[in-house]
């Protein structure tokens, strides 16, 4: 199996801080929703002893599909000793691409369980059903 790696678990920075407040009002949110959705605290995963993804929020880190730990995975099928390679620039950016994304999955959360409620709440009846 792959190996642990490096993470440091660290709080936020204040422009870090800000971003997230930035992100969180555009969407309708206050900081302190966003911060309860993205979580406490941030993440820096390091690829080596000299490259690492900085700020990746707990919340992104910790994202679960599948029982899997989407990141945390992604980069476990991507270790040295496995693909006998070290990653390309490709795959080092795609690990931002895929906390990016995670991230605006994350924070719309809110507003896509509420669309889900009240999608759910104006169902047609239809006049066949029952049948």
């Amino acid at each position: 199996m792959p190996g642990k790696g490096q993470i440091v678990q660290r709080p936020y920075e204040p422009a870090e801080l800000d971003a997230i407040h930035a992100a969180a009002e555009a969407r309708g949110l206050s900081h302190k929703q966003a911060l309860a959705i993205l979580g406490p605290d941030t993440r820096d995963v390091y690829l080596n002893d000299k490259a690492y993804w900085k700020n990746i929020p707990a919340g992104v880190w910790e994202y679960y599909i599948g029982g899997y730990q989407v990141v945390k995975k992604w980069l476990s099928y991507r270790e040295q000793k496995l693909l006998g390679r070290a990653l390309t620039s490709d795959e080092a950016r795609e690990v931002m691409n895929m906390s990016r994304r995670i991230a605006a999955v994350i924070i719309m959360q809110p507003a896509l369980d509420a669309n889900y409620r009240a999608a759910a709440a104006a169902t047609y009846p239809w006049p066949w059903a029952g049948i």
